[in-house]
């Protein structure tokens, strides 16, 4: 690897781990710009908690090289550790102590007199909506809260890189959405945030990169657009009127794009993918499409043209979803 690039947060060049027989990081490259949310897309099993404690120095590569802020992970790690911090998928606070109990013991362990450290913690209970619950213990914290306290307890002392591993496994919605909100605060402060995801949609709300990691490797990189457009389609919405139409109307579809059809979760919706959605090919076969299903009988009640979304391109380069079963190797 050459020299530190400047502006980049993380730069590594052929990252392998092996455990045992399985290779868990097959040969990992990446080029993180600093002071922005990249996000790790995959599914589980796919590499992505073991490139991540490798960047922490929590782990030691087999090959490769990776820096962080140009230091060596390996040769550098103390330099490297001074200026990350770690929120893994599960939270790692004392469950026995209250919120307030944690952040000050924390900030205690970080070098903070004890006045300056029960300050941090109520600005930063207050700034992440649990100052009502300050005083409770964690273990009766919901799922949400928890991993509120468990990102306040890493940005204690603000770190130049946080990493984020798949921060809202198990979450509601509304959960999602506060740890959303908190990310996107980070970053405005000066952080770069590494988060892994195998939730598509987090990954389009939040980053503004995606590395898309696939067998312990990249396959894909880019941004949301770039992503999107290198699939080469666009994609056909329709919602029908009736459900008991749709193995019709997909059939109608297969036929007269010549196109994959997905059937979606909702049973009156299906997708199809077309030529690129910028151009008017795309527009003339939908319009096709659209007037076969008409003669075939097929009521459509809503219809859409446009880019693909995540979901579908990642099964497009993988040929799987996000969420298929893998043997996930995080040691």
């Amino acid at each position: 690897m050459s020299q530190h690039t400047s502006g980049l947060a993380i730069e590594t060049a052929g990252l392998v781990k092996t455990f045992g027989e399985t290779r868990a990081v097959a040969g990992v490259d990446l080029a993180v710009p600093a002071g922005t949310v990249y996000g790790v897309l995959g599914p589980n099993g796919a590499g992505k908690t073991t490139t991540v404690k490798m960047l922490a120095t929590l782990l030691r590569p087999d090959a490769g090289e990776a820096h962080v802020f140009g230091h060596d992970v390996v040769r550098e790690a103390d330099e490297v550790r001074s200026r990350v911090s770690l929120t893994g998928q599960y939270a790692s606070v004392d469950e026995d102590l209250t919120g307030t109990e944690n952040l000050v013991l924390l900030g205690r362990l970080l070098g903070h007199g004890r006045t300056a450290a029960r300050m941090r913690s109520g600005q930063l209970l207050e700034a992440f909506g649990l100052a009502e619950a300050a005083g409770k213990q964690v273990k009766h914290y919901s799922g949400g809260m928890r991993r509120r306290i468990d990102i306040a307890a890493s940005i204690l002392n603000t770190p130049d890189l946080l990493f984020l591993d798949e921060p809202t496994t198990g979450l509601d919605p509304r959960s999602r959405n506060q740890v959303w909100d908190i990310v996107r605060a980070v970053v405005t402060q000066g952080t770069t945030v590494l988060l892994t995801t195998q939730y598509l949609d987090e990954a389009d709300q939040l980053a503004s990169r995606i590395a898309v990691i696939d067998r312990g490797r990249v396959i894909a990189e880019g941004t949301k657009g770039e992503l999107k457009a290198s699939v080469g389609a666009g994609s056909v919405h329709l919602r029908l009127r009736d459900a008991e139409q749709r193995p019709e109307a997909a059939e109608v579809l297969r036929r007269t794009l010549d196109a994959q059809v997905q059937l979606e979760p909702d049973p009156v919706t299906l997708t199809a993918r077309v030529g690129t959605a910028t151009s008017g090919i795309a527009a003339e076969q939908a319009a096709r499409a659209l007037g076969e299903l008409a003669r075939s009988g097929v009521t459509v009640d809503n219809f859409s043209l446009g880019q693909p979304s995540l979901d579908e391109v990642f099964l497009a380069l993988t040929g799987h979803d996000t969420q298929s079963p893998k043997d996930e190797v995080t040691a």
